[in-house]
């Protein structure tokens, strides 16, 4: 038992170390050139903030893997030599929510004030919004978890008679699985009366207060996020494929093209400079905000007109092999498309059928996630991972989506070589506050699979008996939030997908 133990902790250093690496090859192939050499601390609070995203969704399997390291156990204590999850699931959600409301918000202070101003100024001006989002957050917390900071929990309270121990054990059957007295062979939790249910009320720990609103948070993100993400990800793939460039166009072709492109960017950058010199006269209004956004979506769709171009009018000596990659991501994409679809189905069914559905039809991805750790032991703790990352995934396509789309979003796309720091904090920001609630969605989506876990513990006890937060969950209004909004992107793709997305400004590509 002491060697499955001891390898559970050499597996997660490891996996930590793995996860910490591939986050720095993310930034490092992510960032933009102008941020080469600069820009260290965002830099360092992107990075540590993806991977605690990843640690704390790796967590729940692992959690699972911690509970089945002492079943087996033949002596007492077994228990006590296995990891501390529920220390380690709140020190970890701790840390997300100081990430995301204190460290984060300064980093994109900072990184975002004038750059005319000394590094003096810019960070007295971060942390003047940083310490006055500390108090703002702070009295929020302090003033709720003084009012309502209990957890009520509804018990039974059962009581028996006794009775002489029984010289045989004849009388008891199915139908009689206790020992009363007077003849009564009805065990008390079945004959108590209704008025036997009392509520016991208790204070709910600070740290587990902290985790709960912010689980709250990220739900109500989650829900829409997510519940567009998980059509509009394989769709999008799908649909992509449909819409490719079926052939290289000529050069007289790509000359207009550049040459309508070129016209457009100066457009553009004379719209720029006009709103910078707006913003510095002191005006930011709706109506500012609202051009702010235009120029963004409207830069966002010269990108990728710029990208189509170059796809359908490949250059230099390896063109024909520019142009076979080409038709190989497209094939990829598709390919992708339709896992994913399949994927998203799964989830979506599965909410339905275990979560909506009471009492539930089946346990569905629970049974097929048993059956595969029946298989090899890491199979179905695998498969586990994949699901709870697939949410994340579906989270960032859904912001994306309804960014290019809704004014009061922010656009912060995510590209190759190109994505600014401000983008890299908001989306690690967004991963970090969503990720507390696709833990808690997927402690609770596979309770089966997960039971007595110290997540389950948290998220599935002490949450959902919060005091004035419990009717979220027992009402299942994420649940339900989440699979109106995939079944309603799923019907705006199958009308709409299909065509090619157009700005709604001036600037298009032409036709």
């Amino acid at each position: 038992m002491g060697d499955f133990n001891l390898a559970l902790v050499i597996v997660a250093i490891v996996v930590c170390i793995i996860v910490f690496l591939f986050n720095v090859y993310l930034l490092v192939n992510y960032q933009h050139p102008d941020d080469v050499n600069q820009a260290y601390f965002p830099k360092f609070v992107v990075v540590f903030g993806l991977s605690i995203a990843a640690i704390s969704i790796l967590m729940l399997p692992a959690d699972v893997a911690n509970r089945q390291a002492c079943r087996h156990a033949i002596y007492n204590g077994a228990c006590n030599l296995t990891l501390p999850m529920k220390t380690l699931w709140l020190a970890i959600y701790i840390v997300d929510a100081v990430l995301v409301f204190f460290v984060i918000p300064f980093a994109m202070f900072y990184y975002e004030g004038d750059q005319d101003k000394s590094i003096g100024k810019r960070i007295k001006s971060a942390l003047l919004w940083m310490v006055t989002t500390a108090i703002v957050c702070a009295l929020i917390l302090g003033i709720l978890y003084g009012l309502i900071g209990k957890v009520d929990f509804t018990v039974r309270h059962l009581s028996s008679s006794t009775t002489s121990f029984p010289s045989s054990w004849g009388d008891l059957n199915s139908g009689q699985q206790c020992i009363g007295g007077s003849g009564v062979h009805q065990c008390s939790a079945y004959s108590a009366s209704p008025s036997s249910e009392k509520t016991w009320t208790m204070r709910a720990t600070f740290p587990e207060y902290v985790v709960a609103l912010a689980t709250i948070v990220g739900s109500v993100l989650f829900a829409i996020f997510g519940g567009v993400g998980i059509a509009c990800l394989p769709l999008g793939l799908i649909f992509s494929f449909i819409r490719r460039p079926k052939a290289v166009i000529t050069r007289s072709q790509y000359i207009k093209e550049a040459t309508e492109l070129g016209k457009k960017a100066k457009e553009l950058k004379k719209a720029a400079e006009s709103l910078r010199q707006e913003e510095r006269s002191g005006s930011k209004g709706r109506k500012f905000r609202k051009n702010v956004k235009e120029v963004e979506k409207e830069l966002f769709q010269l990108e990728e007109d710029v990208k189509l171009l170059e796809e359908m009018y490949p250059q230099g000596e390896k063109a024909e092999t520019s142009w076979a990659l080409t038709v190989l991501g497209y094939l990829a994409k598709l390919v992708l498309g339709i896992l994913g679809l399949i994927v998203s189905v799964a989830w979506v069914a599965h909410i339905i059928i275990y979560l909506l559905v009471d009492p539930p039809l089946s346990p569905f991805l629970n049974e097929v996630f048993i059956k595969l750790d029946n298989v090899w032991g890491l199979l179905g703790t695998a498969a586990f991972a994949f699901f709870c990352f697939y949410l994340l995934l579906a989270v960032i396509a859904g912001a994306m989506m309804l960014g290019l789309r809704l004014v009061f979003i922010t656009i912060h796309p995510m590209k190759w070589g190109g994505t600014l720091m401000n983008s890299f904090l908001f989306n690690v920001g967004l991963i970090l506050l969503c990720s507390i609630s696709v833990i808690q969605f997927c402690s609770t989506a596979f309770a089966y699979y997960a039971q007595a876990t110290a997540a389950q513990e948290i998220f599935g006890h002490t949450l959902e008996s919060l005091r004035g937060i419990k009717y979220l969950y027992k009402y299942n209004v994420f649940q339900i939030a989440f699979v109106v909004l995939a079944g309603l992107t799923f019907v705006y793709y199958a009308a709409f997908g299909w065509r090619r997305k157009k700005p709604s400004g001036r600037f298009q590509l032409s036709t």
